[in-house]
């Protein structure tokens, strides 16, 4: 990869972070550029549309392009068709909130919802996010489909949670991590509770074919309060049938069995997640 196209991707990511823009000094001391060549980054994705100049202070923020290219992508690849009713039947039966999240390369990303809960406390992360692989529940079941070796290797390249900045049962070293792992493959699916964050429990189960890669995750997350861990064992057979359905269907969307074919993965490369 160029230096310079490295630098322009380390920016995208970096604004990522801050929908209301970043200072150019901030940008380039945090990403280690200098600051002309942080400043010339900036202004050759001004011209191509990707970032924009604040007008009141003259920090640096994302446009809507790359949001758009995203959800293009999304509705051409078909998931959002296959998946939206699976998701909101689950999100019905369950009265929560229902996540997919796609397998990217060494990274997982939510890319679809559905809000069962009616009232009450409301939990609902912003789209589009990568998950923390190591204290999420979706990364957890992802991991738990790899060999050890591997989940090690996707873990260590994005960095461990720690409950400073997570939630307070967020595993803090990778043999914590394999233990957890292995109590969510002797029943098929992961629970977390207090870990991604606080106050906060989700299940998840990983969308796979018997000895094939996983290509995605379905998941319930809401407040701990009400989704306690019986709670979430009885959701267990209805999300596990969710995450087979979209195995089935899967067949008719590129991006769910795109792992299965090692595509996707060669495409998204190895870019480490920021979050």
């Amino acid at each position: 990869m160029s230096g310079s196209l490295e630098k322009s991707l380390d920016v995208l990511e970096y604004l990522t972070d801050y929908p209301g823009g970043a200072a150019l000094a901030q940008i380039s001391i945090d990403l280690g550029q200098s600051r002309s060549g942080c400043h010339r980054t900036l202004h050759a994705l001004i011209q191509h549309g990707y970032v924009r100049q604040l007008p009141s202070h003259g920090d640096y923020a994302l446009t809507t392009k790359m949001a758009s290219m995203g959800l293009s992508f999304l509705s051409k690849s078909g998931v959002l068709d296959i998946a939206q009713p699976v998701i909101d039947r689950l999100a019905q039966t369950t009265a929560e909130l229902v996540r997919l999240a796609i397998v990217d390369g060494d990274r997982l990303t939510l890319v679809a919802k559905a809000q069962g809960a009616r009232s009450g406390l409301l939990y609902d992360p912003d789209m589009g996010i990568d998950l923390r692989l190591s204290c999420s529940a979706a990364g957890q079941a992802w991991l738990m489909t790899l060999p050890e070796d591997r989940a090690i290797e996707c873990v260590t390249r994005q960095g461990i949670g720690e409950p400073r900045h997570f939630g307070p049962n967020a595993p803090a070293t990778i043999k914590a991590l394999m233990k957890v792992l292995e109590e969510h493959r002797s029943r098929g699916f992961s629970i977390i509770q207090d870990a991604y964050a606080p106050g906060m429990s989700s299940i998840a189960a990983p969308i796979k074919r018997k000895d094939e890669p996983a290509t995605g995750v379905v998941l319930i997350a809401g407040p701990s309060s009400r989704l306690t861990f019986e709670r979430m064992t009885q959701f267990g057979p209805s999300l596990r049938a969710a995450a087979d359905e979209l195995v089935i269907s899967g067949n008719s969307s590129p991006l769910l069995k795109a792992a299965n074919v090692g595509t996707w993965g060669n495409v998204a490369g190895s870019r480490r997640s920021q979050i």
